[in-house]
């Protein structure tokens, strides 16, 4: 009797260990898959700020839902900063992600998301920080620092900047300084100073006297571009320059002290006309040009415009949050095989990633 009891037993241990699937680690790839997809559709949620890339799963739990022929992934997520802004619409995948010299932020997000044939997310909470300007400092003492973005100097080379900008482009309309969503400095041939910032299309045209500038306003019409900069301007720099070409006009200086670089984006609502324009066109028995669309007058050659895999519009972060919070202690992963291996290092230590 006793025999049969332990061979009893034993069948039922067998077979209660083969009752449900093991679940998922950090690196399986049904839970790299969750995680990929759903950042993607947490960028496509948020309105401000810049495309987030991921670097780790850090932590997975699954809750299956038969009923509804699927599994809900509860995830945490390391992810950093990309050097793309959120304007550009752009996939994670294809940005860049900030090195130690790019002002580099951090930070993990909780996420829930249903997976079934697709991935759809459920909700997320992010917490972003920048890295500390002395942890950088100790790896590179020669890299750029944060400044405060309320600083004059700041102000000054975004708008020195836009100024450029608005002279040399082959853009019919004036535009604006929107945000400035980034700032920093180095010590080159003297103080340098580095920002980022997002400008829109306003009403008036280049042609605007430089007095009525202060009247243009915005234009608010849904086809309105806006765009993304990187400028920087050089105190030093005009002095040396000066000393060099003195027989050049002070105008040429001042484009030598100066520099600046913009995207700009076709608006999504554009886009969507666009899309809508050709798929009726198509259907127009006289037809000839299968590769036609509608060419809006604001339209510039050069514009970046959404690819038909992103999103023609996105809600203004209805699915959840990102603040900007330190760093605090972490609990270890309770999954198998996690946390997963980091994509990205900063050669930081102390953080961690």
């Amino acid at each position: 009797m006793s025999v049969c009891l332990l061979v009893l037993c034993l069948a039922v241990l067998l077979q209660g260990g083969r009752a449900g699937p093991e679940p998922p680690g950090c690196l399986s790839p049904e839970a790299v898959r969750a995680a990929e997809e759903a950042l993607e559709q947490i960028n496509q949620d948020r309105t401000h700020g810049y495309v987030l890339g991921l670097n780790r799963v850090y932590d997975v739990a699954l809750q299956q839902e038969k009923e509804k022929g699927g599994s809900l992934y509860k995830l945490t997520i390391d992810v950093m900063e990309t050097k793309c802004h959120i304007t550009s619409r752009k996939p994670w995948k294809e940005c860049e992600i900030r090195t130690i010299g790019d002002i580099p932020v951090y930070g993990e997000c909780e996420v829930s998301a249903f997976v079934d044939t697709q991935v759809k997310l459920q909700s997320f909470s992010c917490a972003l920080r920048e890295v500390p300007a002395v942890a950088v400092l100790n790896v590179c003492p020669d890299c750029p620092t944060a400044d405060n973005l309320e600083e004059p100097v700041v102000k000054e080379t975004a708008n020195l900047s836009l100024q450029r900008f608005n002279k040399e482009s082959y853009l019919a309309n004036y535009f604006s300084l929107e945000n400035i969503t980034k700032a920093s400095s180095q010590w080159v041939v003297g103080p340098s100073y580095f920002v980022e910032f997002t400008i829109v299309e306003t009403v008036c045209s280049k042609k605007t006297a430089d007095s009525e500038l202060s009247n243009c306003t915005p234009m608010d019409c849904q086809f309105a571009h806006r765009g993304f900069c990187l400028g920087s301007h050089m105190t030093r720099g005009k002095v040396l320059v000066w000393r060099r070409l003195v027989k050049r006009k002070d105008s040429q200086f001042h484009r030598t002290a100066v520099k600046v670089n913009c995207e700009i984006y076709e608006p999504q609502t554009a886009n969507a006309e666009k899309l809508s324009h050709a798929i009726a066109d198509v259907g127009h028995a006289e037809l000839q040009d299968h590769n036609h669309t509608h060419l809006h007058p604001h339209e510039h050659a050069h514009a970046v415009t959404p690819g038909p895999d992103r999103p023609v519009s996105a809600p203004a972060g209805s699915l959840g949050t990102v603040v900007y919070r330190p760093a605090s202690p972490r609990s270890s992963p309770a999954a198998r095989s996690c946390p997963g291996q980091a994509r990205h290092h900063l050669g930081i230590i102390s953080l961690r990633l």
